[in-house]
């Protein structure tokens, strides 16, 4: 894919959506290392500031993972779990408190399920990991 100078999608969108097209069909597969982004920046003709507001969103997304000192890699999907839901639990979906992402162990970007139980309880599930089934 070409970033489109002249289109109305700004250019780091642009870019976004070329790198989520790679890691989506597996061109870029979990695990993997992504370009620097001195070299995203001189493949696409992009500032190091459009690379990093790419990267930026993509982290958000939960997509990538950036630590400091390593390489951007490609998030890891993790498997699955299946949580039942009872006849008058209500779920609610939210970004979690900081608090939270770090006592779930989630990378930024990923919402929770906030499962309000007929018993009264409670219960916050990382989103990415869960699956909610009505039974």
């Amino acid at each position: 894919m070409v970033i489109d100078r002249d289109a109305d999608r700004p250019v780091h969108k642009q870019l976004v959506d070329i790198l989520r097209d790679q890691i989506d069909s597996g061109a870029l597969p979990p695990g993997s290392v992504l370009p620097s982004e001195i070299y995203l920046a001189q493949t696409y003709e992009l500032s190091k500031t459009a690379v990093r507001r790419a990267l930026e969103l993509l982290l958000n997304e939960g997509l990538i993972t950036k630590t400091k000192g390593k390489p951007t890699t490609v998030r890891e999907r993790p498997q699955r779990k299946v949580m039942p839901l009872e006849p008058g639990d209500e779920v609610n979906a939210r970004m979690p408190t900081e608090a939270e992402r770090r006592s779930l162990g989630m990378p930024v970007g990923e919402p929770v399920f906030e499962v309000s139980r007929h018993g009264g309880t409670v219960d916050v599930l990382p989103a990415g990991t869960i699956t909610l089934r009505a039974s």
